[in-house]
């Protein structure tokens, strides 16, 4: 008897398949663009099976296929589909169908839940309201915005810069004449570290101080999924709105604890205010790139993956403020610090029930014995997995130089 099925998935692959789906039914899913489901079901080979682990990720990249199959996974649960669109081929010469196709050849399947998991309650939407709404111990820490025009940062006009030291000396100068203002001192000798990204695990209740969704709120649904049995209150994002109005810079330091304490990140307010200023009563929240949901939306801040630029400016000339974070730096945080755990709890009763269901029904060989009869189950986190963009941050370093334009000191230089 033949241990090689080239019409099966392996044993385990079915149990992870049918545990996503009924944590995240791929009906939850915004199937108008998305493309969530199995996507790559790789034949299984009792005699080089692989081991009964998942590897969670964002997205599916070279360095992520590595991963996997170094650590000889069963499948690669991947948020953001690796296929979109229809293929008219499968070669090597693509990156992503070269990972797909080396993913296959060692019998790992990939799953991808996207926008179900965006969708479900308890899922990702819910998990950036919880972190929003979330409370750090008392006081809570707050954010203030650099003060310009220091000292340390200005040259007096009246003072020129030795191009070789640095420093700036004294110009002789009529006792009358009117001092002219500071002009900034520009950057020409500075110093950038390497790019800087989150932390891949960054909500671990042992390890954080945020106390998610314990501020008192409301949240709604912004575009429910209707008629999915046992997923009522489902659909993306969700508009919160507080009891009492929040400072703006209380929830820039919830935000930075609970997706794992990046360097920065972006944040927009209108013109001619300071951060320090905006207290915020509504929030819209939307993982991803989240203008399609977040459009419309009358919320103080809208917090989000990714905005366009025409997108931010039209919110922050409403009156409202934007956070982003980078696309998948909104998504990320989740896999550790809600999926991997559902996943196995989850996992655990369906192995149990596939194992069963395969011994019973199937004449088995040794080689097919020893996999139901493995009970094994492991999901982790890729540590390879990231989002493309990092941030490099200036470090001190003396600021040496003048302005590209001194048109408003009234300089002739």
């Amino acid at each position: 008897m033949s241990t090689y099925t080239t019409d099966k998935a392996s044993p385990f692959t079915r149990a992870v398949i049918s545990s996503m789906r009924k944590l995240y039914p791929e009906a939850l899913a915004d199937k108008s663009f998305d493309n969530t489901g199995l996507l790559l079901e790789a034949p299984f080979d009792p005699i080089r099976r692989q081991m009964n682990s998942v590897l969670l990720t964002i997205d599916l990249t070279k360095a992520v296929a590595d991963e996997a199959i170094e650590r000889k996974d069963c499948v690669v649960v991947a948020y953001h589909p690796i296929i979109f669109r229809g293929l008219k081929s499968l070669t090597l010469a693509d990156s992503q169908q070269q990972s797909l196709l080396r993913l296959a050849l060692e019998g790992i399947s990939v799953y991808s839940p996207h926008t179900a998991v965006d969708a479900a309650p308890g899922g990702l939407a819910d998990w950036l309201a919880d972190i929003v709404t979330g409370h750090l111990p008392s006081p809570e820490p707050t954010t203030h915005t650099a003060q310009q025009g220091k000292a340390e940062d200005t040259i007096p006009e009246d003072e020129e810069v030795n191009e070789t030291s640095g420093t700036a000396t004294p110009t002789e100068q009529p006792p009358d004449e009117k001092k002219k203002p500071l002009r900034p001192r520009m950057a020409m000798q500075r110093t950038y570290s390497s790019p800087t990204y989150p932390r891949h695990h960054p909500v671990d209740a042992s390890k954080t101080d945020l106390n998610p969704s314990s501020v008192k709120h409301t949240r709604s649904v912004i575009s429910p999924v209707m008629g999915v049995e046992g997923f009522e209150g489902a659909g993306m994002g969700r508009l919160i709105t507080f009891n009492e109005r929040q400072p703006l810079t209380h929830l820039v330091e919830r935000i930075a604890h609970g997706v794992g304490s990046p360097k920065g990140f972006p944040l927009a307010i209108p013109q001619g205010k300071q951060v320090e200023d905006m207290q915020i009563r509504t929030v819209g929240v939307s993982a991803g790139s989240g203008h399609s949901i977040l459009k419309g939306v009358e919320a103080d801040l809208l917090f989000t993956g990714e905005l366009s630029h025409h997108e931010a400016l039209a919110a922050t000339e409403k009156g409202q403020c934007v956070i982003t974070l980078f696309h998948s730096n909104s998504e990320r945080g989740y896999l550790s610090s809600v999926l991997r755990d559902k996943l196995t709890n989850v996992l655990q009763e369906e192995w149990e029930r596939v194992r069963k269901e395969v011994a019973e029904a199937e004449e088995l060989t040794s080689e097919w014995e020893d996999a139901v009869k493995d009970d094994d189950v492991l999901v982790e986190c890729s540590q390879q997995d990231r989002d493309p963009f990092g941030v490099v941050i200036l470090e001190s370093s003396k600021q040496e130089g003048k302005p590209l334009s001194d048109a408003q000191y009234n300089s002739d230089d």
